[in-house]
């Protein structure tokens, strides 16, 4: 008996003591039409766990794993011979293919969304002509995305401690498209979220040390200070040690999040001592 038919035969086994799916109702769950289902099954790039008597195919839990590491590679443009080999591969690993779609992503997404911000700005400048600077955003829309309560006792806070900083940064921003605005509440909010997948890491390494200098350059730009000589290193320092003295900056999904504090602490003193040194 060849390989192939063995392991037929072993997923029919196992497939005995799992639930199964229709081909229509893995079309339906996947949005893949059942007409390339079949031509999954003819090409070997996707067959079923079993057949019935009457000869419809069932799916199990690994035949819909399969066809969402087949969806993956299709959005990433690679044809379905390089998938088929690359899924039948013995070094294949679902888990580290996984991580490296999450990536790919992630990079298509930060394309898409400076197109998108190019398009915006595009259709502005054509509708608006010279009038592009015409609006500044109001203080609401500066803090537009935060709890309203937060957001106020945050600028008063701020106010009080640094008076002249805020003031510079409020007027930079102002200075700014409501779509280049926009774009870079986005691109902080994303490295950000980030960033609070990393606090297992070691906040010296290498990959949290470049989401830091993401974080540091995004951070100038919301300061008004993206243009000064001044690297600004203890003021950058001094915002990873705010970060754990007030539970709002670093707080997850409405909650304060101590961990994740004392990781961007320790990560911003490193980069602040390493990379801005002078």
């Amino acid at each position: 008996m060849n390989h192939s038919v063995r392991y037929q035969k072993s997923r029919e086994e196992q497939a005995l003591n799992e639930r199964l799916y229709s081909v229509k109702e893995v079309a339906k769950l996947s949005g893949v039409s059942i007409r390339t289902l079949h031509v999954y099954d003819e090409l070997g790039l996707l067959k079923p766990a079993s057949r019935t008597e009457s000869r419809y195919r069932l799916y199990g839990e690994e035949e819909m794993l399969r066809l969402q590491q087949i969806l993956f590679y299709k959005e990433l443009d690679f044809s379905l011979q390089d998938i088929k080999e690359i899924l039948d591969s013995p070094d294949f690993n679902i888990v580290e293919a996984l991580a490296h779609h999450k990536q790919a992503l992630l990079a298509r997404q930060e394309r898409l969304d400076t197109l998108l911000s190019t398009i915006d700005k595009t259709i502005f400048y054509l509708t608006q002509g010279d009038q592009t600077m015409a609006h500044q955003m109001t203080t609401e829309e500066l803090y537009e995305g935060l709890p309203k309560e937060f957001a106020t006792t945050h600028r008063d806070e701020a106010q009080q401690r640094w008076s002249d900083a805020v003031k510079r940064s409020e007027a930079a921003l102002r200075t700014m498209s409501k779509a280049d605005f926009a774009k870079l509440k986005d691109e902080f909010k994303q490295n950000w979220h980030t960033l609070s997948t990393m606090t297992t890491l070691n906040p010296a390494s290498d990959a949290v040390q470049e989401r830091i200098l993401r974080h540091y350059t995004l951070t100038r730009k919301f300061w008004g200070t993206s243009t000064f000589d001044d690297r600004q290193a203890a003021q950058f320092k001094g915002l990873g040690e705010m970060y754990t003295e007030d539970p709002r900056f670093t707080e997850i999904d409405g909650k304060p999040n101590p961990e994740f504090a004392a990781f961007m602490a320790q990560a911003m003193a490193h980069f602040a001592d390493t990379a801005l040194r002078e």
